[in-house]
């Protein structure tokens, strides 16, 4: 087992924040396990940076498991044809390319498409299932659907291959005090999505860490960061 077990929520180029609560918060050491929700890019100014630092915890060999989130989706859907384009700059992708320092997508270096195109669906560990949105209830086997883990969120299953699992999911924004009251009534489904880059909502723009083996989490505020 690892010494610890974390997760954050969507980060969405806020950057300041992510190392803030990396570096300082979590205190990260290189025998923890840290999981990603997706949604690195996009909103936020400052996409280029998170990508960065995420890519250089890897290579300093910290045990980071990034997973994949619709924005990410949307981008290498923009890159692949031009039709998508307009749904992903209506999403935030002017931000990304603004913080890329580039004008088109064809521009972006091939390292940062291939980081994206490598990432997980979904990640299994002990007791603990993490995603980036959700999971097809519906399905036999939910882990057929690729769609619903990107884009559905929902607060309880009855499949029997999730029931027993404690999902730990982002893309839907909820307020901290939403996200700390499924904690502390410990639902099985815990959205740790704190809208970090919705500053002027009250009660949102702060980026969460969960802290799974202790049950608690580990926020940057705006006021700090």
């Amino acid at each position: 087992m690892n010494k610890r077990l974390f997760a954050i929520g969507d980060i969405h180029g806020c950057f300041d924040s992510l190392k803030e609560l990396v570096e300082n918060k979590i205190q990260l050491q290189k025998n923890d396990k840290l999981i990603l929700l997706g949604d690195y890019i996009d909103r936020g100014n400052k996409s280029k940076e998170v990508v960065d630092f995420i890519i250089e915890l890897l290579e300093k060999s910290y045990d980071i498991i990034p997973l994949l989130g619709n924005h990410e989706v949307m981008l290498l859907d923009a890159y692949k044809n031009e039709e998508h384009i307009a749904k992903w700059i209506k999403n935030g992708g002017t931000e990304t390319l603004k913080s890329f320092k580039i004008s088109s997508l064809s521009d972006i270096e091939s390292k940062y498409l291939q980081f994206f195109r490598e990432l997980r669906y979904y990640y299994s560990l002990d007791k603990f299932l993490f995603v980036h949105a959700g999971f097809n209830d519906i399905l036999i086997n939910p882990y057929n659907d690729k769609y619903s883990m990107l884009w559905n969120c929902k607060e309880s299953y009855s499949n029997p291959l999730l029931i027993n699992k404690t999902i730990v999911h982002g893309h839907c924004p909820i307020s901290v005090s939403k996200c700390k009251e499924r904690i502390v009534s410990k639902h099985n489904v815990i959205n740790i999505d704190t809208g970090c880059v919705f500053k002027n909502r009250d009660g949102y723009g702060v980026l969460t860490a969960f802290d799974c083996y202790t049950n608690c989490i580990l926020t940057c505020t705006k006021s700090i960061c």
